[in-house]
Formats: C-alpha cells, structure tokens, sequence
C-alpha cells in the first residue's frame, strides 16, 4: 500500500471511528436520562422498563461500533507504522555500507593530513584502497576476529626473528606476534591497510609481495605468513613467489600460506566469489605440490574455521529397536535412513567442510 493511500484509509477509518464515538455518546446520554428518570419512580411502568431495555440495546450496540471502528484505526495505524519501519530497515544494509566507505575516506584523509602527505593522484589514487578496506571491515570481520583466527599460527613461530607477513592487511597477526615477542614486519599493497597497521604500531610497509622478497638477502628471514593472499595471485606470480621465498628463509624456517577452502563449496560459493579482486582458487592439494615443489619440507595442510554444526545436514536418527527390528517395513525404514545417512556425509565433505586452510612447510 502506497504512503498517499495508506493515510487516506486512515484519515477514513478516523472518521468512521468519530462517528461512532458521538453516537456512543448520545446512547449513553440518553441511557444515563433514562436510569435516572426510573430512578426517581417507586414502581416501573411497562413503557418505562421498555424505555429501559431500548436505550440500553442502543447503548450496547454503539459500544460494540465504537470498539469496532477503534479497532480498525488503531491496526491502520500500526500497519502504516510498520510499513515505514520495514522501508527504513531495508536502507539500512545501504547506509551501513556508505557509512563504512565514508569512515575509512576519514580516517585515511585525516592520516594524510597528519603526516602532511598529498592526496594520492591518478592511478595511484587511494580511493579504491579505501574501498577495498571498508570490504574488508564489512565481510571479513573485525580486527579482534582475524586476531583470533590467526593466533594458531604464532607458535610456530616461537624463537624466530625477522618474519615477514606477506600481505598483512590491518596488521592483526603482527601484533600477534608482536605480543609474543617475535621481530616481523609486514607488507601489503594496499596503503590504507599499511596506514591501518601502523596505528596499531607494528611495523609495515607499503610493497608489492615479490618485488620486496626478491630485494632481501638470502636467507635472511626467520619466517613467512600469507594469510588470506594467495587466492589473489596469478599463478605465474605465486610460483615465482615462493621459489624466492624459498631462498630468502633461513634452514629450518616456516612458511604459512593460509586461504579459503574451494574443496568446501560453502567456502567457495560464499567467501570466495564475494571478493571482487580474487584471482582464482588453489586447492589444498595443488598449494602442498607448490611448496614441496619450490624445495619446502615437512608440507602439511591445517584446516580451520569449521563450518558450524546448525549449518551442516543432519543425520536421521532411528529408535534401536526399528534398526533391530526384523519385518520388512522396519528393515525399508533402516535401508533409508542408511542411505540418507550415507548421503549426507558425503555432502557434508564436500559442501560444509572447513572454511579455511593453511599449507605449511619448513625450509630443510
């Protein structure tokens, strides 16, 4: 119903509900003249008792309208409200995502101010950094979300020094390691989260991935972590990547190469498609084959964020005694459910897995 009709209904029920407000008055006037005039007489006539009765069906009658039409007006109005609640709950997905995008420019204006930096011109302009930023603190969740994703992978870098986070966004697992007492700096192409991880006061710069690790030295680095990275690379990038990264770790080393999960279909057709900037998917297995193949040992794969239980199918669960029961409809009944049972773990396997994974090997 549209805003011009719904407050004509209204305005209509209003009058109808007027209407019936005034004769309910006037059947109460003139009850009350009635029982008043009755009570002043020692015996009642017939036409007085039957003055009585009419002006009280009268009454009753105009009650029952006036908590009628009331009624009415009272669900128009509650109906016009909601109305105007649903329309201003579905601009809200809208205006969050303008608010995001218009606090990130904010704050990465006021940071170029402070540090007496130019606004970024022509193709090195930040705007879509800022986007991609605002994206990020939309869908991949906020900054004590990634920290706790992470945080199985700081000991396995326990003791190193001067690891390199690859990509490292807003900074989440350098403070991570920062708090354990690990030296590391990391690098990300995108100067708005460079700018966001310096704030937190970890060490990063603005670069691109290869370029800085092909320009270190030799094994001079005490680790590498990619979270989230790969998926957003070519694979002639990603292969020349590792093979320099294979070179610029120390022996013994780590590497964690952390992305979504396409073997999980939920993780592909979701996390994965919604990114506007991935590149394509790397499959468990084809991850472990590059790293052993640029000389890694040690590769295993680590899976993580379990798709939740409420999400997964459901098993059918049947009494013990229709499963040992022996007559051929209790045995039919045991044949299905078996059989949606097999289905459903297969399903389970292959759509509502784990979300994430993470190749890791060792430099030997």
């Amino acid at each position: 119903m549209s805003d011009d009709i719904a407050r004509l209904e209204i305005a209509r029920l209003e009058n109808e509900r007027r209407d019936a407000d005034d004769r309910y008055n006037d059947a109460l006037t003139a009850l009350d003249r009635v029982v008043t005039h009755a009570a002043t007489l020692a015996r009642l006539s017939g036409d007085d008792a039957a003055s009585l009765g009419s002006a009280l069906i009268v009454f009753v009658q105009q009650i029952t309208a006036f908590v009628e039409t009331k009624d009415r007006e009272i669900t128009a109005r509650l109906a016009a409200r909601l109305a105007e609640h649903e329309q201003a709950l579905a601009a809200i997905p809208e205006l969050r995502t303008h608010i995001t995008v218009l606090r990130r420019a904010v704050a990465s204006r006021q940071s170029q101010v402070a540090s007496q930096e130019p606004p970024a011109l022509g193709p090195q302009s930040s705007d879509s950094d800022v986007t991609y930023v605002a994206f990020e603190d939309r869908f991949r969740g906020s900054a004590d979300d990634i920290r706790e994703k992470l945080r199985g992978y700081v000991p396995l870098f326990a003791g190193a020094s001067d690891v390199l986070d690859l990509g490292c966004g807003r900074g989440e697992f350098l403070e991570l390691l920062r708090q354990a007492g690990v030296r590391a700096r990391g690098i990300d192409r995108n100067r708005e989260m460079v700018a966001d991880a310096r704030e937190r006061g970890v060490d990063a710069v603005e670069a691109d991935a290869l370029t800085y690790v092909s320009s270190v030295p030799d094994a001079s680095l005490g680790g590498v972590i990619a979270a989230q990275v790969v998926e957003h690379l070519e694979p002639s990038y990603l292969i020349r990547l590792l093979e320099r990264a294979f070179h610029a770790l120390r022996p013994g080393s780590p590497i964690v190469l952390e992305t979504i999960n396409p073997a999980c279909w939920l993780a592909f057709f979701s996390s994965y498609l919604r990114d506007f900037t991935h590149v394509r998917p790397v499959h468990p297995d084809t991850l472990q084959y590059l790293l052993q193949a640029s000389g890694f040992e040690r590769v295993s794969i680590r899976y993580s964020a379990p798709v939740p239980e409420q999400i997964r199918m459901r098993a059918v669960d049947l009494a013990a005694d229709t499963v040992i029961a022996g007559d051929p409809e209790a045995r039919a009944i045991a044949a299905v459910a078996h059989a949606v049972n097999t289905n459903a773990a297969i399903l389970n396997s292959l759509l509502f897995s784990h979300l994430d994974y993470a190749a890791i090997g060792y430099r030997g």
